[in-house]
């Protein structure tokens, strides 16, 4: 199925969207050192990059028309600056907010689905008007604003015409959720709201893929179980003292069938410590120690033993707390970008171009690839149930 990528950044929700079957006829990205990063991979001949058709070049500067038909499917993460707790909040006001562009792409191409990413802080009721606002917007694509009408009396009209129950002849269903990736096998908290959308010709019922992943299990395997410090091998007298054990999972979403949250560890504990090996770590890509954590209030760093803190961008530079390593023994030091990487389930022959900031940057922005994958899978599942003509039933990645 053919696909078009916005704002793909270093590539993260592309890589997932690729992994699932979606063939991109163009991928989207303005920022110089992002499209650096994809074009130095696409050099090294990496599966699937190499053959993305990358534009680097502003969206708002793309004629959709010129990209050729046949496009099923639209996926993106406009930038989240505007409506992240860590920016400026100023959401809709803000220059880079890029959602319309969205609209303009999915009004202007009418795949059958489309999937945007953005952060959790655009369901803050500060927004409430406005994420509203996109999601009809989405749903009725054609009935675009009028001139000198503002989002406030175009949301009005949009809600009019919803309530009438009278369809355009572009019509999506729309659903909305914020998802956290570590349900979903990711070793990070991080809650993304995701917009998914199907044509309503289509006739498609679909709803978000289940977890795979618990905290309880996670609990439970740490606790009791005890199989998360055995496959880690960490010796009786070295594990943290469990002061409340924990019952065995259980509950609506039958969490006995789960997976454990994967932690820090589990996707580091394989690499050597850049700090205490650096000619170990330099035979890994992007896998160097960067002086200068600190920890204070707010800022201590992600557990090895938890699921990392959500990795960010930052305005200017790198926030450490959020990026930094928490050692049992209470020290702290920085992720490596390759460590980074890892947490944003980037496979490890993925390189990344840039300062140590710059990368970090780029990862902080990017949608972890194993989110990007289960849910660009379970959209790809219902399309070709739809094609055809069967069920494809809940979806379990």
């Amino acid at each position: 199925m053919r696909s078009l990528e916005l704002f793909a950044g270093a590539g993260g929700l592309a890589l997932g969207v690729s992994r699932a079957g979606f063939v991109p006829a163009a991928v989207i990205e303005w920022n110089r050192h992002c499209c650096a990063t994809i074009r130095e991979n696409q050099q090294r001949r990496l599966e699937p990059v190499r053959h993305w058709p990358l534009i680097e070049g502003d969206v708002r500067d793309v004629d959709f028309k010129e990209i050729k038909d046949g496009i099923e499917f639209i996926s993106g993460g406009p930038p989240c600056q505007p409506f992240s707790l860590g920016g400026k909040h100023h959401g809709q006001k803000d220059r880079r907010d890029m959602l319309p562009e969205a609209i303009r792409a999915v009004r202007a191409l009418r795949p059958r689905a489309f999937v945007f990413e953005n952060v959790k802080g655009l369901t803050r009721q500060k927004f409430a008007n406005y994420f509203q606002y996109i999601q009809l917007q989405l749903a009725y694509p054609d009935l675009m604003p009028q001139t000198l009408e503002d989002w406030q009396r175009h949301l009005e009209r949009l809600e009019r015409h919803h309530t009438q129950g009278t369809s355009t002849e572009l019509h999506y269903r729309v659903a909305a959720r914020v998802l956290n990736a570590a349900d979903h096998g990711v070793p990070q908290r991080r809650e993304r709201v995701f917009l998914v959308g199907f044509r309503s010709d289509l006739g498609i019922e679909w709803s978000f893929p289940e977890a795979t992943h618990s905290q309880a299990a996670l609990l439970w395997s740490q606790g009791r179980g005890g199989e998360y410090w055995e496959r880690h091998e960490i010796a009786r007298g070295q594990r943290p003292e469990d002061e409340k054990p924990h019952p065995r999972p259980s509950g609506s979403m039958d969490e006995t069938m789960l997976r454990p949250w994967r932690t820090v560890r589990d996707v580091i504990a394989d690499l050597p410590d850049p700090e205490l090996h650096p000619e170990l770590a330099a035979e890994y890509f992007n896998h160097r120690f960067q002086p200068g954590a600190r920890s204070y209030t707010g800022h201590t760093g992600s557990p090895l033993d938890e699921p990392a803190k959500t990795l960010k961008a930052g305005d200017h530079g790198v926030p450490g707390g959020e990026n930094m390593l928490l050692r049992p023994d209470g020290s702290v030091r920085y992720f490596s970008v390759r460590e980074s990487a890892r947490l944003q389930t980037f496979p490890d022959d993925f390189v990344f171009h840039g300062s140590w900031t710059e990368t970090m940057r780029q990862l902080g922005n990017a949608v972890p690839v194993d989110l990007a994958h289960a849910v660009a899978s379970s959209v790809r599942r219902q399309l070709e149930a739809w094609k055809t003509g069967g069920d494809a039933g809940p979806c379990r990645i």
